[in-house]
C-alpha cells in the first residue's frame, strides 16, 4: 500500500500505520483522514493482518489538525461539507482487529482525538496530550467531547476539554488516558511486544470480545449482558475453540488458524 501522508508496513503479522507529514508535526488534514480509512479498510480485509499499530514516530504522534485548512471555513462549510476524520475514525474504532496507538511527544487536538479510537495506548515519557481546540474558539470536532469521558470520565474530561491545557504522559497514565508509560527508546518495541501478544490470540474471539466491549458501551448493562452472551455463543461454533479448549486439556500452547 502506497500513500502520500502515511506509511503502511506489515510484518510478521502486525501492521504498522506512520503519519508522515514531518514537517507540518504530523498535523492531520483531509488527505490523512482519506488515507487512514483507506489504510484501516484494507487491513480490516487483510487476514493476513492480527493486529496494527498507529504511530507518528519517535518525535511526535500529531500536533493537531491542519489549522491552515480550517481557518477559512464557515459554518455552513462545517456542516455539509465531507466529514472526512468521522469516517476514518470510525473504521479505525471499529477494526475487527486490536489497534494501539504507540504515543512519542505531543498529541493534541486531531492527534488525541486519533489516540481515541485505538483500543490500547501506550505512551513514551516524553508525550504530551492536549484539547486545546477552546482556545481556538472551538471544541474538539473529531469526538473528543463524547470519547474522552467515556474513558476517563466526564468531570476530568471537562477540565481538559475547558482549559485546553495539556498533560504530559504520567498523569495521562494516572487519569486512564493511557495504559502505560514506558521510555521513548522503548516505545515500539513495547508496542510490538503488545501487538504480538494479541495476535497470538485467536482471530475470532479478538473479533467478537472487541465488539462485545465496543457495542456494551453503547447500550444499557441487560442490552450489554445479552450482546456479550451472544457473541460468547458464537465462538462455540469456530474452530479455535475446540483447538484452544484442547490445547488446555492437553496442556499445550493452542495453535488458532482464525477459523
Amino acid at each position: 500500500m502506497t500513500f502520500q501522508t502515511i506509511i503502511v508496513e506489515i510484518e510478521e503479522g502486525i501492521a504498522t500505520i506512520t503519519l508522515n507529514r514531518p514537517e507540518v508535526l504530523n498535523a492531520l488534514n483531509d488527505q490523512v483522514f482519506k488515507e487512514l480509512g483507506e489504510a484501516a479498510a484494507a487491513l480490516s480485509a487483510d487476514n493476513s493482518v492480527r493486529a496494527v499499530i498507529i504511530t507518528g514516530g519517535n518525535k511526535v504522534f500529531a500536533a493537531g489538525a491542519d489549522i491552515s485548512q480550517m481557518a477559512s471555513s464557515t459554518a455552513v462549510d462545517v456542516a455539509t461539507g465531507d466529514n472526512a476524520s468521522y469516517r476514518a475514525f470510525q473504521i479505525l474504532e471499529t477494526m475487527p482487529k486490536p489497534v494501539i496507538a504507540a504515543i512519542a511527544g505531543y498529541a493534541l487536538g486531531g492527534g488525541c482525538e486519533l489516540t481515541l479510537v485505538a483500543d490500547v495506548r501506550i505512551a513514551a515519557d516524553n508525550a504530551q496530550f492536549g484539547l486545546p481546540e477552546i482556545k481556538l474558539g472551538i471544541l474538539p470536532g473529531a469526538g473528543g467531547t463524547q470519547r474522552l469521558p467515556r474513558l476517563i470520565g466526564a468531570g476530568k474530561a471537562k477540565e481538559l476539554i475547558f482549559s485546553g491545557d495539556f498533560i504530559k504522559a504520567d498523569e495521562a497514565l494516572s487519569v486512564g488516558l493511557v495504559n502505560k508509560v514506558v521510555p521513548a527508546e522503548e516505545l515500539f518495541a513495547e508496542a510490538r511486544m503488545m501487538a504480538k501478544r494479541f495476535a497470538s490470540r485467536g482471530a475470532i474471539a479478538l473479533q467478537l470480545a472487541k465488539s462485545a466491549v465496543n457495542e456494551g458501551l453503547r447500550m444499557d448493562l441487560e442490552a450489554g449482558l445479552q450482546y456479550e452472551h451472544k457473541c460468547f455463543s458464537l465462538l462455540f461454533a469456530t474452530e479455535d475453540q475446540k483447538e484452544g479448549m484442547r490445547a488446555f486439556l492437553e496442556k499445550r500452547p493452542a495453535k488458532f488458524q482464525g477459523k
